[in-house]
């Protein structure tokens, strides 16, 4: 069953150098032990939400605002497509991917159509 991680960050959080260096190796590292065991199958992280434009259609007018849709503390700062046996394995994938400590994960089965 595939499941989308939906990696969400407080965008004023600020790293030390020492913690972005750390992130980047143990992802890294995460990128590729969920490659080799054929779980990963792609993701990537998000421009942030002052990048974002929303999109509505009402009354058949298409509606475009700059930003994101919410206004709220912590914003989608990436995702990652993974495919696991069950939820309990797709919630391990999760809690080891280096950046759950920053924010946190949401793990979301993808529909099957």
């Amino acid at each position: 069953m595939r499941y989308m991680l939906i990696h969400f960050f407080d965008e004023s959080t600020e790293l030390t150098g020492e913690q972005h260096a750390r992130v980047e190796s143990e992802l890294s590292a995460w990128i590729d032990k969920t490659t080799k065991d054929g779980v990963n199958l792609g993701g990537a992280r998000l421009r942030p939400p002052a990048d974002a434009s929303t999109v509505r259609l009402r009354h058949n007018q298409v509606l475009v605002s700059d930003g994101p849709f919410a206004e709220t503390k912590e914003q989608i700062a990436g995702y990652d497509l993974i495919e696991c046996t069950d939820l309990d394995q797709a919630i391990r994938v999760a809690s080891e991917h280096p950046t759950a400590w920053l924010g946190s994960i949401e793990v979301r089965p993808v529909a099957q159509a």
